[in-house]
């Protein structure tokens, strides 16, 4: 059984639990991952998550996103999950961490301590139809446009932290 850390506000570690059991409400706060991944031409690249996820099914969000594994650097997390999910790797920086939660329905939802990377890759992608559904490169404006316009078709730890990746990334 896969399980996430159990953290407090400040990122220390409180324990650990099975992967649903943080995600059932009421929610407990523990440590996750997103990844953003740009290519040349400044696109990012985005999944859209299986229809068979039990939390934002067919939800646009941003290129991988999951849990460190106890004992696991976050950063070797969020390339093990990009390799696992998309079938590739590449150097991944971190940019800032956040702490959000969110409401999917009345059995589910998020409540994360979330550690947001950066990284570059121009190379094939395949990715895994048991994680995602569908992938497409996007340049920023398009999306950031498009999720004002549709702010429900992107998952909410996308649309909270998307403005403030942005400015990291222009400082960089």
């Amino acid at each position: 059984m896969e399980q996430v850390i159990l953290v407090d506000r400040e990122d220390n570690e409180l324990g650990y639990a099975p992967k649903n059991e943080p995600h059932r409400h009421p929610t407990k706060l523990h440590r996750a991952f997103s990844l953003f991944v740009l290519n040349s031409k400044d696109q990012l690249l985005l999944q859209k998550r299986s229809s068979k996820k039990e939390r934002w099914p067919d939800f646009w969000s941003n290129t991988c996103c999951s849990h460190p594994r106890p004992n696991e650097p976050v950063q070797l997390a969020g390339e093990r999950r990009l390799e696992e999910e998309l079938g590739f790797n590449c150097k991944m920086d971190f940019l800032f961490k956040f702490e959000y939660s969110a409401k999917y329905n009345e059995e589910w939802g998020e409540n994360e301590l979330d550690n947001v990377f950066v990284g570059y890759y121009d190379g094939p992608v395949k990715h895994d139809p048991n994680e995602i559904e569908e992938i497409k490169w996007i340049d920023l404006d398009e999306l950031k446009s498009d999720m004002e316009k549709n702010p429900g078709k992107y998952t909410p730890w996308l649309r909270i932290c998307f403005k403030r990746f942005l400015n990291s990334i222009k400082k960089t």
